[in-house]
């Protein structure tokens, strides 16, 4: 089989299609890589790509689409509900097949010294690439977000692993890890409550005495007049995303609120949502060789 990386950059433009096609171009014309999946988010003021190749490729597309959003995005004037530190934002590599973490590693710094050099970005390495225990969580690297940053910046302990040791103005900085897969999993609520939404996050997140694998926040999503507990389960087999769900539910039923609906953003694997239909279905003894599109690509 070949060697094939999952990388999944997230950009702050959620909003203006022109930019967002420019900037998926970016990886549409990259050889070697393949497109899978893209989507925005007008409230959040950002978008998921989901591409995969080989290592070289998916490197070459990683560049291709900071060069492009870098040019494209003025982060003096983004505005969004979701935590951000740069017009790319986080660019994570995860090994698919005949791949291994430390390959993934190695794709990162060399991406991370490459956008630092060649951009002038600077440039975190988090999660499994990170260089120190302090820069390994992802919300950790990023509080203070952008507008935070032109300060956290000049402390030595916040001296980036690759590019300038000030930030850029229009593009801010970028963290670039390696990581397991994750599911990105949205609950949404019937309430207009920001303050509900962040006190059932802070309930289900590990960091507040909740799920193990589990990061969350709040956000309202202006359109709708709802608000949202929005997550990232960072691995899904150790903290289902039914668990996850239900844990959300429960927690909403202090307040009287339901739950009106949920999502997944971007793509995820198939055992993540097997796991759901195994428990709300009951079903018993269930195989992955019972999934008739397993069974037709062996």
């Amino acid at each position: 089989m070949a060697k094939i990386i999952e990388c999944v950059p997230n950009f702050s433009e959620g909003i203006d299609k022109k930019k967002i096609e420019a900037i998926v171009d970016g990886v549409r014309k990259t050889e070697g890589v393949k497109l899978l999946d893209y989507s925005s988010d007008k409230d959040h003021n950002r978008s998921v790509v989901t591409f995969v190749g080989s290592p070289e490729g998916v490197l070459e597309a990683a560049f291709n689409l900071t060069k492009i959003a870098s040019e494209t995005i003025d982060m003096t004037l983004h505005h969004g509900e979701h935590p951000r530190m740069g017009a790319v934002d986080v660019i994570p590599f995860i090994p698919v097949s005949e791949v291994t973490m430390e390959e993934c590693i190695e794709i990162a710094n060399r991406l991370g010294e490459r956008i630092g050099r060649e951009l002038s970005i600077p440039v975190y390495l988090y999660e499994e690439a990170a260089k120190c225990e302090g820069r390994r969580n992802l919300a950790d690297v990023r509080r203070g977000q952008y507008e935070g940053f032109f300060e956290k910046i000049k402390k030595e302990e916040w001296k980036p692993d690759f590019g300038p040791c000030v930030m850029n103005v229009k593009s801010g900085a970028v963290a670039v890890g390696a990581r397991v897969p994750l599911v990105a999993f949205n609950v949404n609520l019937g309430t207009n409550n920001i303050d509900i939404a962040n006190n059932i996050a802070k309930k289900v997140r590990f960091i507040g005495g909740g799920l193990r694998c589990v990061k969350a926040m709040g956000v309202k999503l202006q359109d709708r007049d709802i608000v949202q507990v929005s997550m990232n389960l960072v691995n899904y087999e150790k903290t289902a995303v039914y668990r996850a769900f239900e844990m959300v539910k429960m927690e909403a039923k202090r307040y009287g609120v339901p739950v009106v609906g949920s999502e997944v953003i971007g793509l995820t694997p198939m055992k993540a949502l097997i796991d759901c239909a195994e428990y709300y279905l009951q079903i018993e003894n269930f195989s992955m060789d019972q999934i008739l599109e397993n069974r037709i690509s062996e």
